[in-house]
């Protein structure tokens, strides 16, 4: 059965019909050609295929797409955020399939984390549904870790 849906994806209003049992990724990839939501596991161990729906991160592999009906989507294509070149700079990127669930959880960081305060160890928690068959992580947190320090100094009132 075919349903119609509206909603916002990167910012752009986003009208069309969908199967029900349609999964978001699915949709997302072969019907709007957003391709950088990636299929990985298929089952919500993985993380690659992370979105944010209306702010929060969501598995686009166990979410049907009728679900975001009157709901706001951002994939990796709608983020521009300084984690993202930190991973370029400091080597955090091999093969890059884990890359945008990465991306998608540090654009979600400031929410969970207002403070911008996480140790190391609070960085490996927040990011290990993230799964990176490549890089050991080491890279990957130090990018973290230097994204939030930069974004720490651009929020500090000048003096």
């Amino acid at each position: 059965m075919s349903y119609k849906i509206k909603f916002k994806l990167n910012g752009k209003e986003i009208e069309t019909a969908v199967e029900g049992n349609t999964l978001l990724l699915d949709f997302l990839r072969e019907q709007l050609h957003v391709t950088g939501v990636k299929y990985a596991c298929g089952i919500g161990e993985c993380g690659a295929c992370t979105v944010l729906i209306d702010g929060k991160p969501a598995l686009s592999c166990l979410t049907l797409a009728v679900e975001v009906d009157g709901k706001e989507v951002k994939t990796v294509e709608g983020v521009d955020n300084i984690f993202s070149q930190k991973l370029v700079d400091e080597a955090g990127v091999q093969c890059g399939y884990c890359t945008p669930g990465f991306v998608m959880l540090f654009e979600y960081l400031p929410k969970y984390s207002p403070n911008l305060n996480m140790s190391e160890e609070d960085l490996k928690k927040y990011f290990s549904g993230n799964v990176c068959r490549c890089t050991g992580y080491v890279n990957i947190i130090k990018a973290a870790k230097l994204s939030l320090e930069e974004l720490k100094n651009k929020s500090k009132p000048n003096d």
